[in-house]
């Protein structure tokens, strides 16, 4: 019989990380296709908040101590231990999020078990005895499907490219105690910056009010933040507002930013160039105000309006607001 799937849970802040719950979800559809049992995996310093989280997901999750991972790099700290793990319960497939620690975490496991990786998949389906995973390349110019030559193997999975449903009860989280396969060099965190962003971070804001090259400037985006606080939504940007110094870079939006999923996105001044349609091209709608009709970005927008984006969204604004009140 095949082994389980894995999926990695990571840990954010005091309890479990967004995309986890989305890898999660996607993997109970894939054990569903597959008959095969799902297992949630959280290590780290103290894994409990974030284990308690995902089984939420799963009906059973495995937790790993690291105590040095308090201080290091969590991805170097704690793969020694789920390798060896991985070793004696010979999962079928590991998944886990594309995130920083996770493509880390990804890599430093490929090495250590000699496993294939697909990464930064946007879909992932159960075809043929194995996973069948769609990534999006060449700047989202195209999407291939890939799978394994080998019945094992580690898979990315891109923010956002799964809507989280937790499962119908609550699964068991069970300590396991075992070495580390290898003893990895210690990476030392020397420093942590936290940057300083809006109080809804983009990546999980209903509405999404964005910016891009036709604002004009730094002094444009007010009129983008005025209508996003009117929607009661986050501000994001495209990655020629974020190079012009306009807007920091935690609000870039993109194949270079971050991947959205919001329920609206309204675009003022952005073109639509492909590399931005990667990170938001799964908004539920997307309304789009520009002054050229030809802009790329009408060809994907559920609706497209022609015209000045300084008229038009202070007037969306103000008809807001007078609604509320």
């Amino acid at each position: 019989m095949a082994g389980p799937l894995w999926v990695i849970g990571e840990s954010a802040g005091d309890g479990l990380a967004r995309v986890s719950g989305e890898v999660a979800t996607l993997a109970r559809a894939l054990g569903e296709a597959a008959a095969l049992d799902v297992v949630g995996v959280v290590a780290g310093a103290d894994p409990a908040a974030a284990a308690g989280e995902l089984a939420g997901f799963v009906p059973r999750v495995l937790t790993l101590t690291e105590p040095s991972a308090a201080g290091r790099v969590t991805a170097a700290a704690v793969a020694g231990r789920i390798a060896a793990l991985a070793e004696r319960d010979q999962p079928a497939f590991i998944l886990l999020g594309a995130t920083p620690d996770g493509r880390d975490l990804a890599g430093i496991l490929s090495a250590l078990l000699g496993w294939g990786v697909l990464v930064n998949a946007v879909a992932v389906s159960w075809a043929d005895g194995g996973p069948s995973v769609e990534m999006s390349v060449f700047g989202g110019k195209l999407l291939t499907s890939s799978a394994f030559t080998a019945d094992h193997g580690i898979i990315t999975v891109r923010p956002n490219s799964v809507t989280a449903e937790a499962a119908g009860g609550k699964g068991v989280v069970e300590a396991v105690e075992i070495a580390p396969s290898v003893e990895l060099p210690a990476v030392t965190l020397v420093e942590r910056v936290e940057e300083s962003s809006a109080a809804i971070p983009i990546e999980e804001a209903r509405v999404i009010v964005a910016g891009g090259r036709g604002v004009g400037g730094p002094e444009g985006f007010k009129a983008v933040e005025d209508l996003a606080e009117a929607l009661g939504g986050a501000v994001g940007a495209t990655r020629a507002a974020v190079d012009a110094g306009w807007i920091p870079f935690a609000q870039q939006i993109g194949q270079t930013g971050k991947i959205v999923k919001p329920q609206l996105y309204l675009a003022l001044g952005v073109s639509g160039a492909i590399q931005h349609k990667v990170g938001m091209q799964t908004a539920e709608t997307i309304v789009a105000v520009n002054r050229d009709p030809d802009a790329p970005i009408a060809e994907f927008a559920d609706l497209f309006v022609v015209g000045d984006l300084f008229e038009i969204a202070p007037a969306i604004a103000a008809e807001i607001r007078s609604r509320s009140g």
